[in-house]
């Protein structure tokens, strides 16, 4: 698999072209090869004219990038097994793809099985290639066989026949708030199960990683939604402010692509200006000296944003050239490409950095995210249980996902103690408070920016759905006053209660001399 590069790179990386292929730019753009179109390359080293036409295709175009990258990887294994079988992929069979399906679910023979919800992606990447090579007319028949199903509103929708039945609908896990405390003190600052930084310890953007791990918890943006963020873009904190601040996140970056309000902590956004001032600051002053930001192929130096209900973004690129576009419409790749000028040249508006002061991209915190957890089980596992723990019960695990999973089970949790609590509402007047505002599942939906409230209700808050929470909150210990937080005692009965909510128990507490 290879992609096309932008077009400010595709003269630089092809420095060593065969003889008689000088002109490959321009031929590519004879026949409408863009940025970002897949290049599937057989055994062989052909290509397949069908399959670029197909990478060139309104439907794959319009996927976004991440689809596309998921999609073009999943062909791609199904075209080399089909290679192995003698055949190409305009040949395939239903029998071909109930074949591959049984090798790569449930053959003994394979290492590495894959369960139903990746199987279910896999085969709509089958049926978008499949579908739109049969709508052009170069394919008879689709071999992914297709069904009618009732839909959730009572739709018909057509759907492959080999769609999984045990597909997990989501991948939803929560962790309680002393938990979260737990695995960035341990995975990301260094600590020991004592609670003390271990020696020697250096974290290499600690601070970086703290904020943005913070800023999700505390806010429930997604992974592209937090990791897209311009410095603008980050609530100034202000005397008085409260413990909340309000931001908008930008439409482009969105899974619904619709503008969204989001809350984040006060103390997420300090440690965000912490990190501002301290390591994001000494990166790019690196990064100065060092001629790095001089080198880059594209820069847009920004001029200025708009105001008003669709805000533009001005700016100014290498050649002078002056240009502009709605903040909503910016995708993450563009944001990269926004500088201003500092007091020692230009500096990135994109907020996440690396230690080469360039922007950090957003599936690189993958790799944070999978180093925290690594050094949870490393510290906190007793030498026994180690590698031997698939319930996580001695070493929390997070995901960036589960950082906004925990936020909605925090906020609706919190909303129903204010409510009933805080406001001191007889049954009568929450009755009319939820007329008039919607019930806390309600602002937790907004909260998350989903479309319908069955979203929230079933594959976010499920440990929650069917807790009498009144009388949870109630019969629960006094939380200290502040910070609103420290609602632990809550939390655990909530973990002990439900599925899937990770807690700290005495099994994760510092083993004592001599323990196992």
């Amino acid at each position: 698999m290879f992609w096309v590069p932008r077009d400010v790179e595709r003269g630089g990386v092809r420095g060593a072209l065969l003889e008689g292929w000088e002109d490959l730019r321009a031929r590519e753009d004879a026949v409408g090869v863009q940025t970002g179109d897949p290049i599937f390359l057989s055994p062989d080293y052909l290509s397949d004219s069908l399959l670029s036409l197909y990478g060139q295709s309104r439907v794959f175009r319009n996927y976004t990038v991440e689809t596309k990258r998921n999609y073009a990887t999943d062909i791609s294994l199904l075209l080399t097994s089909l290679w192995h079988r003698g055949k190409s992929w305009m040949e395939a069979t239903p029998k071909d793809l109930n074949d591959y399906e049984d090798w790569r679910r449930r053959a003994v023979a394979n290492p590495q099985l894959i369960g139903g919800s990746k199987w279910n992606r896999e085969l709509a990447a089958f049926a978008s290639l499949y579908g739109w090579a049969k709508r052009e007319g170069y394919l008879a028949s689709n071999p992914v066989v297709m069904k009618e199903v009732m839909g959730r509103n009572g739709e018909v929708v057509t759907v492959p026949e080999q769609r999984a039945d045990d597909a997990r609908p989501s991948n939803v896990h929560w962790l309680t708030p002393r938990t979260w405390r737990r695995w960035i003190a341990v995975g990301l600052r260094g600590h020991t199960s004592e609670g003390v930084p271990e020696p020697g310890w250096v974290g290499r953007l600690e601070d970086r990683n703290v904020a943005f791990v913070g800023t999700l918890t505390s806010s429930g943006l997604r992974l592209m939604e937090g990791a897209s963020l311009l410095t603008f873009e980050v609530p100034m904190r202000r005397l008085g402010g409260g413990r909340y601040y309000r931001g908008k996140v930008a439409a482009q970056v969105t899974r619904s692509k619709k503008q969204r309000t989001f809350y984040v902590s006060s103390n997420a956004v300090g440690d965000i200006e912490t990190y501002e001032a301290s390591s994001r600051a000494w990166a790019v002053r690196q990064a100065q000296k060092a001629g790095r930001y001089d080198r880059l192929p594209e820069m847009r130096i920004l001029l200025e944003v708009t105001r008003g209900l669709k805000p533009k973004v001005r700016w100014r690129d290498q050649d002078g050239v002056m240009g502009e576009r709605e903040l909503d419409l910016l995708t993450w790749q563009e944001r990269t490409l926004l500088f201003e000028e500092g007091p020692h040249g230009p500096e990135p508006l994109w907020l996440w950095l690396n230690e080469q002061g360039l922007p950090f991209r957003p599936h690189s915190w993958e790799g944070v995210f999978r180093t925290a957890n690594q050094r949870c089980e490393r510290v906190l596992t007793p030498p026994k249980r180690l590698g031997r723990d698939p319930h996580k019960v001695y070493a929390p695990y997070a995901t960036p996902h589960s950082a906004r999973h925990s936020h909605a089970l925090y906020m609706l949790v919190v909303l129903n103690y204010l409510m009933d609590q805080r406001y001191g509402l007889t049954p009568e007047e929450r009755r009319d408070f939820r007329l008039l505002y919607g019930d806390p599942w309600f602002m937790v939906q907004n909260l998350l920016g989903h479309a319908s409230r069955d979203t929230t209700v079933k594959h976010y808050l499920a440990p929650v759905a069917d807790l009498q929470l009144r009388s949870m909150l109630a019969a629960a210990d006094d939380p200290i006053e502040a910070p609103m937080p420290e609602l632990d005692a809550m939390f655990a009965r909530l973990s002990r209660e439900s599925e899937g909510i990770q807690d700290i128990d005495d099994r994760m507490r510092p083993a004592t001399a001599g323990a196992a």
